[in-house]
């Protein structure tokens, strides 16, 4: 299982859960497990191309991430970051 930790605008997705676990080798595995077992959660973070959300940054361990192909190493976190815009 892989820790995935939620930011506070997806909580309503997770019933305000921080941190939860989905299964997994990939990133796009990991999402999709995520999407079972909260539905409307992947389509909040990848778009309709297959791509990481414009104002949302994924950390695989300490390393931003893009890649959906991206394997998952045992004990290694996942970190949603709602990125700030505006002017």
């Amino acid at each position: 299982m892989t820790k995935v930790i939620v930011p506070t605008q997806l909580r309503a997705y997770t019933s305000g859960l921080a941190e939860v676990t989905a299964l997994g080798a990939t990133l796009d595995a990991v999402l999709h497990d995520l999407d079972r077992q909260f539905p409307g959660f992947r389509f909040r973070v990848i778009d309709e191309q297959d791509r990481v959300r414009r104002h949302v940054i994924l950390f695989v361990g300490q390393e931003r991430c893009e890649e959906l192909s991206t394997e998952i190493a045992p004990g290694v976190a996942i970190q949603i970051v709602g990125a700030l815009s505006g002017g």
